[in-house]
């Protein structure tokens, strides 16, 4: 037989042509869970910040007002992503265990991608076979599976669960996009990042559709004990940049 012919690529675009946006999703703290709650917060300047999240940690030995308990942190809150446990698993021919061995960040970018293409106007089924491309930003993986789920359960999910080179991968493959997927780790500029680096790829002619964005979870509190230790949070949860 024949391989089938490749799809037709976009040639490389005037440098000065605007690049469109034309489908936008998201999750945040607050409750934004889609561009019109996050206007309406920013608008009506709603505060998005909330307590330590006690469906996640111990909060009671993990608290301290004292900057410098070891192993503790002294913010009294943030803004944290709620119910990061919930995945419709089944919608994206996902099976349990695999889902269990999932990082959140996996699965939300499965969910914000499809629902970005939706807003769109595009079935997101249909780009099977195009050249679109995924850059993301993510800054690691601390997530672990729950503690009683059978390590053999786990055999052969758990490395592609955490590997933050398949935040990027897993929604291409899923969609079966044939174009570049990447995840880029650049710290704070991780998501500003994978934006730059989505426009240049339309403008080159790499692909001729991007999804481009950023996620974080904070499954453990290690990076928030380390930076209460640098004394690089608010106490009260609050960003005072700058």
């Amino acid at each position: 037989g024949r391989f089938p012919a490749e799809p037709a690529r976009a040639g490389p675009s005037d440098p000065g042509e605007p690049i469109a946006i034309v489908g936008m999703a998201c999750r945040l703290p607050g409750g934004a869970d889609d561009p019109e709650s996050f206007w309406r917060i920013l608008d009506e300047g709603i505060d998005a910040t909330g307590p330590l999240p006690a469906d996640r940690w111990d909060v009671a030995s993990l608290y301290d007002p004292d900057p410098d308990a070891a192993g503790k942190t002294y913010a009294g809150g943030g803004g944290f992503l709620r119910a990061i446990d919930r995945f419709d698993a089944d919608f994206f021919g996902i099976s349990p265990r695999e889902a269990a061995a999932m990082d959140p960040q996996q699965r939300l970018v499965l969910e914000v991608g499809w629902e970005a293409l939706e807003r769109a106007g595009y079935a997101p089924a249909a780009l099977a076979g195009t050249p679109a491309g995924v850059y993301l930003g993510a800054m690691g993986s601390d997530y672990r599976p729950p503690a009683g789920l059978p390590r053999e359960e786990l055999d052969g999910y758990a490395e592609t669960g955490s590997a933050v080179a398949v935040i990027a991968g897993r929604l291409a493959y899923h969609l079966g996009l044939t174009g570049p997927a990447m995840a880029v780790e650049t710290a704070c500029s991780s998501s500003l990042v994978a934006l730059h680096l989505a426009c240049q790829a339309l403008r080159q002619g790499e692909c001729d559709l991007a999804l481009a964005g950023g996620v974080q979870v904070m499954c453990a509190p290690t990076a928030l004990v380390e930076f209460s230790r640098l004394r690089g949070v608010a106490p009260d949860g609050r960003c005072k940049s700058f």
